[in-house]
């Protein structure tokens, strides 16, 4: 799969985009099998329920084939030798099994809360007030239907990614030890749909969440983090596109 100029234009401006049907019937039903027997077989223990949340459910299944060949597998593959060059694309070894439950029906629906990864929160692996740059893009892969918003959505803060380049050039990379910066986005999030096999690719910058699930059917999602083979690690926050040579060759004749 190759992406127009007007898609990797929008992704340059918006910093995620969707492409549907981009991995088989097959390959999901594979991980939802693993995912499924693992919740079965495996089950979960309350006390770790925060730590699952923020970093992966089903960890024993975190680097099979079921659930790294959405990635390998898939027509993302493609996607990304457009985008960083090919062969730029480090290899895919696990992915993060990521579902969202639904909550209960007397609870009220608040509006969803984004994040930059990388933030060190304590539950997450690394610890508060630590903060790195480690992955180039992030690639969710969604597992089940997705046809309303406040379902568990992926959800992101379009044009958050350049607004943040931005803003660590003036004030510098190390308010990032404090956490999450309080400011305004420049646009408001959006819940995205979707359908088995869809995948949601966003900038390593761009503000995103899960939105609360209020509806009566887990969330079922894979998320992958991609990374380039040559990656600049932090630098990255302030030169947001070294690491898309397919990006910034369109952009230049915006």
């Amino acid at each position: 799969m190759l992406l127009s100029n007007q898609q990797k234009r929008d992704f340059y401006d918006n910093g995620y985009l969707c492409l549907p049907n981009a991995v088989s019937s097959t390959v999901v039903d594979s991980a939802l099998r693993s995912i499924n027997h693992s919740l079965g077989e495996e089950g979960m223990n309350k006390e770790e329920l925060p730590t699952l949340r923020a970093q992966s459910y089903c960890r024993e299944i975190r680097e099979s084939p079921s659930i790294t060949n959405l990635i390998n597998q898939s027509q993302l593959i493609g996607v990304m030798d457009d985008l960083l060059g090919v062969d730029n694309l480090g290899p895919i070894k696990s992915g993060q099994i990521a579902l969202r439950f639904p909550r209960r029906s007397s609870d009220k629906i608040s509006p969803p809360n984004g994040h930059l990864d990388g933030l060190g929160s304590g539950l997450n692996g690394s610890d508060k007030g630590t903060y790195r740059r480690n992955f180039t893009a992030l690639a969710v892969v969604l597992l089940s239907p997705l046809p309303s918003i406040n379902s568990g959505n992926f959800t992101v803060w379009p044009k958050s990614h350049n607004f943040f380049a931005d803003y660590f050039r003036k004030h510098g990379t190390e308010v990032l030890a404090a956490g999450m910066p309080k400011v305004e986005l420049p646009e408001a999030p959006v819940q995205l749909t979707g359908l088995p096999g869809d995948i949601i690719l966003t900038h390593h910058q761009t503000v995103h969440t899960a939105a609360p699930n209020h509806s009566s059917y887990i969330r079922y999602a894979a998320i992958f983090r991609l990374h380039h083979r040559n990656a600049i690690g932090n630098d990255a926050y302030t030169n947001p596109w070294y690491e898309w040579p397919g990006i910034s060759q369109i952009t230049k004749h915006k």
